[in-house]
């Protein structure tokens, strides 16, 4: 009587390749939130820069709007809303975000501009 003897070869094989999988699926995700972040990270920089340029453009007489949009643009975003509150510019742009896994929201900044305010004292 031979009896077969069953072995455990091959067993590591099928837990390497189901660790490579959650590997695979965590880097992808990680690839998402860094994606969103240095979309964030541009929509806020095209935000402060456009309300910069507006107020400058608003201190020598011209029109800090089309000013602020010029600016956004050139930074890969696009100027959703501007206002003019005295002497401060409130701008707000959109960036495209990241299109990956599912991912469709796109990225808002808001920023404001003016002069500073004279210390109290």
């Amino acid at each position: 009587m031979s009896r077969s003897r069953r072995t455990d070869r091959g067993s590591a094989s099928v837990t390497v390749l189901a660790l490579a999988g959650v590997l695979l699926l965590l880097g992808a995700a990680l690839g998402v939130v860094a994606a969103m972040v240095v979309a964030h990270r541009t929509a806020q920089s095209a935000a402060d820069l456009a309300a910069l340029a507006g107020a400058r453009t608003l201190a020598d007489g011209g029109d800090p709007c089309a000013a602020a949009g010029a600016v956004a643009t050139a930074n890969d975003a696009a100027l959703t809303a501007c206002a003019v509150d005295g002497r401060d510019v409130r701008v707000q742009v959109l960036v495209t975000g990241p299109r990956w896994l599912g991912q469709e929201g796109d990225l808002a900044a808001d920023a404001r501009a003016g002069p500073v305010a004279p210390a109290a004292g």
